[in-house]
Order: structure tokens, then sequence, then C-alpha cells
């Protein structure tokens, strides 16, 4: 990561990220994210939020939200998030995201949203009963960012293209308001290996805390007995496990199993396959479970801990809350002066 992501903006490097306080979190959340969240806080200064408004983007029942927010803290912490490092905080206790979200609704334009394809794979048929903030929601994601001036987001490949959308709207803000450099132009950072795992049932699919099925996916509080099940009966082929990667392309079963141990043990999928090219999946399997359930085994745990004391989640939530208006209050108090509004 550099100090300076546009010749324009110079200042400093910061990473962020959230989840969505919906559903269990899983498998493909903590190698695609969890872990990698964990590695950032190192390389720059990392905001790290339970992204609550977000979820209310569709109907969520009120006393779960609260617990699953609770949850997602645990599972940061958990994973290794030290909030002595990175700012953890809930995103609806910092009132200036919805503020500066409205500010960027008035900033982006109908066409940019009209393109946004997660709006078109959310909504589905049912576009005319899905809510305004669904439509909107790549917006607020813009002030999410813009709001602390990051300059360098994790995503994975369904993302991306909102980052694009706050690229746009960072520049259409600091020419509209005569405020070169203003916003930072901010990266994607792909997550490499482990960004996207499949479902365990259909490797067409991501791994989703919205699946139906719980045998689809690997959760994060599920004991190592449940671990080894669900990998035991995965879906796979019958063919043995080839020498390369290349030979993977058209069993993408196999390849997403490939793709979780080469990610849980730190390695590619190439030299996951030099160990066991020839071998069926009746031995890989074990193998698999055992590697799964040795490094799932601690943050389970882990979160488990966290989530029996909700006082102490609460208190670094809190703490996280007020360190992240620290950063927000003054660039939404210079958006409000550079926008024209009244007001010191």
């Amino acid at each position: 990561m550099t100090e300076q992501t546009s010749p324009a903006y110079a200042g400093p490097a910061r990473v962020l990220s959230g989840v969505k306080p919906t559903g269990d979190l899983h498998l493909g959340n903590y190698l695609g994210a969890l872990v990698k969240f964990t590695r950032m806080q190192h390389e720059a200064e990392t905001f790290i939020f339970v992204a609550d408004l977000h979820a209310i983007t569709e109907w969520q029942e009120p006393a779960k939200l609260t617990a699953q927010t609770r949850e997602i803290a645990a599972a940061y912490l958990a994973a290794g998030l030290d909030p002595k490092i990175a700012t953890i905080f809930p995103q609806s206790a910092v009132t200036e995201h919805a503020e500066l979200a409205w500010i960027f609704n008035c900033v982006a334009r109908v066409g940019w949203l009209d393109r946004m394809t997660q709006f078109k794979d959310k909504s589905g048929k049912n576009k005319e009963k899905a809510s305004v903030g669904l439509y909107t929601y790549p917006v607020l994601q813009a002030a999410d960012i813009l709001l602390y001036k990051a300059t360098h987001v994790p995503v994975g490949d369904d993302q991306k293209q909102h980052v694009e959308l706050t690229r746009d709207i960072a520049a259409k803000f600091n020419h509209d308001f005569d405020a070169p450099g203003y916003f930072p132009l901010p990266e994607p950072i792909h997550q490499g290996v482990g960004a996207r795992i499949m479902s365990l049932r259909d490797a067409s699919e991501k791994m989703s805390k919205s699946n139906p099925s719980d045998a689809a996916r690997i959760n994060l509080t599920d004991d190592a007995d449940a671990v080894a099940q669900k990998i035991r009966k995965a879906k796979t082929d019958a063919l043995p496990l080839p020498e390369t990667p290349d030979e993977l392309k058209d069993r993408p079963e196999a390849q997403n199993l490939i793709g979780i141990y080469a990610a849980l043990d730190g390695r590619t999928a190439a030299e996951v396959l030099t160990e066991f090219a020839g071998q069926g999946f009746g031995a890989f399997k074990p193998k698999l479970a055992d590697l799964a359930v040795a490094k799932l085994g601690p943050v389970t745990e882990a979160m488990r801990g966290f989530m029996a004391d909700p006082a102490e989640i609460d208190r670094i939530l809190a703490a996280g809350a007020e360190r992240a208006r620290e950063v927000a209050a003054p660039t939404l108090r210079q958006v409000k002066k550079l926008v024209g509004f009244w007001g010191d």
C-alpha cells in the first residue's frame, strides 16, 4: 500500500471494510474477509465496521439485529482484530455515515445506479417491492469509504463495481465543489486466495449466509463434528484429483474444495494438488476436515468466549465508535462547508 492513491490526494493510507449482521458468519466470510482484515490492520490505518445500516435494506427483527451486531464484533475479535490497533465500530453509531450518504445521493446520477448489477441480482423479479435503501445502498457504501478518506477497500469480485461508483462520486464531488484532491479515489484490494469460497452443495453459488441449506456452508459457530460432517457430505465428482489447477477448470466442486484447503493452509492450489494428485475424495476429504477443524476450532472457541461477555463487546464497540467519529466528524464538517450549508 502507498501513502497516495492519486497525484492530487496526499493523505495517509487507510483501509475500510465491514460485514452485514445478517445470518451466521461462515467459512467464506472468515477466509475472504476476516483473515484479510487481521493482516491489514498491521499494514495501514484500519477501520472495520458492523454494517447495520446496510442490513436494514431488508427487514431485520430488531432484537436479532442487535444480537448479530455483537456476534459480528465477536467474530472480528476472535479472528484476531485488535481494538487497540484497528477501529471496530457499529456503522449506525456514527451518524455521519447517513448524513454524507444523503449528500452523495445528490452527487451520484440515476444512470450510475441503474448500472449496478447487485440491485438487479438482489431484487430479482420483485424490483417494485424492494426498498429504496436497497437501490441506493452503493451510495451509502461510498459514504462509508470516503467519510474516512479510505484509500484501499478489500472487496470480492461482486463489489468491485461499487468501488468504481465510489471513485466516480469522489471525482464528481471534488470537481463540482472545486476541491481537487479532497476525497481520494480508493483502490479495490482483490482478496486473493480464499476470496471466493463456494457453496458445499452447489459450487456455482457463493457460500452464503442466506442459503436456506445449512449444509451449504461451514458456520464459524459449528463444532468439530458439524464441520467434519459437512465436508464429508460436500458435493464432489468421482474423478481423482489432477496434478495441476488447469485440470480443475471444468470441475467446480473439486476446485472449490482444493481452494478451501489452500486458503486454510496458506498454500497455493498447485501446491495442494502436488500433494494429493491421483487421490480420490475419500482420501482428501478427511484431511480437509482435519485441517478445517484445526484452523477454525480456536476461532470458534474464542468467538464463544467473547459472546459470553456482551458488556465487553459493547465497551469495545462504543470505544471504536468514538474513535471513528473523531475522523468522521471533521470530514463531514468540511463537506458541509464545501457544499455551502449554513453553520460554522
